[in-house]
């Protein structure tokens, strides 16, 4: 039988664990203390209480006990679509307390504070420091001339060329190749993300930045280190001349999932949201890009809401 911990304290930390594992077309059943996959190949053991976030992708079937094993080792389990392009679902997290999301939600609903986290998020994605004089607006100017240097650095040290960032949302195949790859690294940084919000007890629902959707603080979160990881894991995937494209989503996975691993960027993204919300004095540096997916309106203090998906660096400072 399996034995509980004497209370949730004596769980791994999040930032201890792996970041994610994605799986797809296999049965996850309980094994022991943990559990383990199946398929045609054969069985495969998971050490549940280290992992982070188990990505169900289509073809997946889990049972109650497994199920129940992974909630009592605080392994987030999110149902997502092909290749964790989607995400549509998602089960209990690491903690029980009310307290960060009570924090989180005075912060978004007073206009001042909301304020304060807002440059706080932004302020980490610039090495130099944003004069309090900028208006928001502004500083998404600046964002927006930052985000077209990210891509274009990366064009020219990967050789993949770029225009601009371009898919249609049902119909993903279309797409350029290093469309997709970012589309497939942005996925599983926000997968990693999510369950680091959740399993520290914050909200992924509540953002700052972006409103609107229920990932919106997600969105907020991710966007801190997409220089970091998705941008080289999908250049990095393109330019592999190689490769078959048909395997193009799995390597950005692997890139992703290394970068992860090496970086202990589990270790960085707790931290992080709590100096956003003002809960820690130290800032910890994010490398920041914020050509995200289009994931809703953005907050702002005058005009309420402004669309999001867009470049406001080509506006006037």
């Amino acid at each position: 039988m399996r034995k509980k911990p004497k209370n949730l304290n004596s769980l791994p930390r999040v930032r201890n664990s792996w970041s994610y594992l994605y799986v797809e077309r296999c049965l996850v059943e309980k094994e022991a203390e943990s559990v383990c996959l199946l398929d045609k190949r054969g069985r495969v053991p998971i050490p549940c209480s280290c992992i982070t976030l188990l990505m169900l992708g289509p073809g997946t079937s889990i049972s109650h006990m497994a199920m129940l094993a992974l909630t009592e080792s605080g392994c987030l389990v999110a149902w997502v679509g092909e290749q964790a392009l989607r995400s549509y679902a998602f089960g209990a997290g690491l903690t029980r307390s009310a307290k960060g999301i009570l924090k989180q939600a005075q912060a978004v609903s007073d206009e001042t504070l909301r304020m304060k986290v807002v440059r706080r998020l932004y302020q980490m994605r610039f090495e130099e420091e944003l004069p309090e004089a900028l208006t928001l607006q502004q500083i998404r100017g600046k964002e927006g001339a930052r985000v077209r240097d990210s891509y274009r650095g990366m064009s020219q040290l990967s050789g993949v060329p770029w225009t601009k960032r371009d898919y249609k949302n049902g119909d993903f195949k279309s797409a350029s190749a290093i469309n997709r790859a970012l589309s497939t690294a942005n996925a599983c940084l926000y997968g990693v993300c999510h369950a680091a919000i959740v399993a520290a007890g914050y909200s992924p629902g509540l953002g700052f930045i972006h409103t609107g959707k229920m990932l919106s603080f997600v969105y907020d979160i991710a966007d801190l280190y997409k220089t970091d990881f998705s941008l080289p894991a999908a250049f990095l995937a393109v330019s592999d001349l190689g490769a078959s494209q048909k395997t193009l989503e799995a390597r950005v996975r692997h890139y992703c999932r290394d970068a992860f691993r090496e970086t202990r960027v589990l270790s960085r993204i707790v931290p992080d949201i709590q100096y956003a919300l003002g809960e820690k004095s130290v800032q910890r540096v994010s490398a920041y890009d914020a050509a995200h997916d289009p994931a809703g309106k953005l907050w702002d203090p005058i005009k309420g809401e402004v669309e999001g998906g867009q470049s406001y660096g080509d506006e006037s400072q």
